[in-house]
């Protein structure tokens, strides 16, 4: 079968590569949509970044070359001799992230974890390899499309769980990419009184309106962020979220909180970023970070979106064939701030 197979920084390769049998666990998966992440584009640019390289994964036992892919959604095909909550036929989406299963849910990422797609074969392929414990049912007139990207949506919602988003609170969100429209979209469905945006490109603003943003400031026209979110939210936000993963917008988010607000970093942060200590315990904003999701996270991102409490149609801007991931996807993401969220197609893969 094809499949986009990570060699290293800017070497992804579509190649034909064999699907190892099944373990007794495992669900063999039809895929159907595989979303880009901003992950796969930081492993591009400058990989490895979580992708094993030198060593194999912890938790896998896998190292690179390996299949990238971990938004993916699709039907199953086949089932190990130990499977029993799936059978062929069943749509489904998949949980990407393996972990111990030691601890209590809501700590069980936080005690090691690697990702199907970056630590494991994943769903730049035609067809994944997945354990039982990472599926979850759809409704079978649900848009395989739409569940492709029910991770990032789920991202969403764990992360307004760390920063605890009430009902009327206000919210600024420092990046527009598609993690920061989801938020929007999340913060919409909490209840959120104001949901400010904050990017560089207005193509991706205006994506981040449709998607729930009730205000959006384009930072390369105003000469002080802190000043113009202020503008709009006098006292500060009650909840931040930083997806941009550099330095000025971490800095300008925790200006931009209300004092004894939350601040919350979810964007992977590729190089080390500086603290101000002693900003932070003046203003008592309080740091909080979010890595993935919850179990339950996940099952209730699912709930929501296929109720339509999260819409999730506006974050798509192309979608593409597996033979083009690199330069319509990959290099596409990196270089046109037109696109937002491009989806390989792969029901129509030979």
């Amino acid at each position: 079968m094809k499949a986009a197979v990570w060699h290293g920084a800017k070497d992804v390769r579509i190649e034909k590569i064999e699907l190892k049998p099944l373990e007794a666990d495992e669900v063999r998966v039809k895929v159907a949509y595989a979303g880009i992440c901003g992950s796969d584009l930081h492993e591009y640019q400058e990989g490895p970044v979580m992708i094993p390289a030198a060593f194999p994964d912890p938790l896998t036992n896998r190292q690179a070359p390996l299949v990238l892919g971990h938004e993916f959604s699709g039907i199953v095909d086949e089932v190990g001799a130990d499977v029993t909550g799936f059978k062929p036929g069943d749509h489904i989406a998949v949980n990407p992230v393996i972990t111990k299963n030691e601890s209590a849910d809501d700590v069980d990422v936080y005690d090691g974890y690697s990702f199907i797609g970056l630590n494991t074969d994943g769903g730049f392929a035609a067809y994944a390899k997945v354990p039982e414990l990472n599926l979850y049912h759809l409704p079978e007139g649900f848009p395989l499309k739409e569940a492709a990207v029910i991770e990032p949506a789920a991202v969403a919602v764990q992360a307004t769980k760390e920063g605890g988003l009430k009902v009327g609170q206000s919210v600024v969100i420092f990046g527009a990419g598609p993690i920061g429209a989801m938020l929007a979209a999340v913060a919409r469905a909490v209840g959120a009184a104001k949901i400010v945006v904050v990017d560089l490109a207005e193509e991706r603003l205006a994506i981040a309106r449709k998607m729930g943003a009730t205000d959006t400031v384009n930072a390369s026209h105003v000469l002080n962020i802190r000043d113009a979110v202020r503008d709009i939210l006098p006292e500060g936000a009650d909840v931040s979220f930083e997806v941009a993963g550099v330095q000025q917008t971490f800095d300008e988010g925790v200006q931009s909180t209300k004092p004894r607000g939350s601040f919350v970093i979810v964007s992977i942060v590729a190089h080390p970023l500086s603290l101000d200590v002693r900003q932070l315990m003046n203003s008592g904003v309080r740091i909080a970070t979010s890595i993935a999701y919850s179990r339950e996270t996940f099952q209730q991102t699912i709930d929501l979106v296929v109720s339509g409490q999260i819409d999730v149609n506006d974050i798509f801007t192309s979608e593409i064939r597996l033979n083009d991931l690199v330069h319509k996807g990959i290099v596409a993401l990196m270089d046109d701030k037109h696109q937002e969220k491009i989806i390989v197609n792969l029901t129509k893969e030979k």
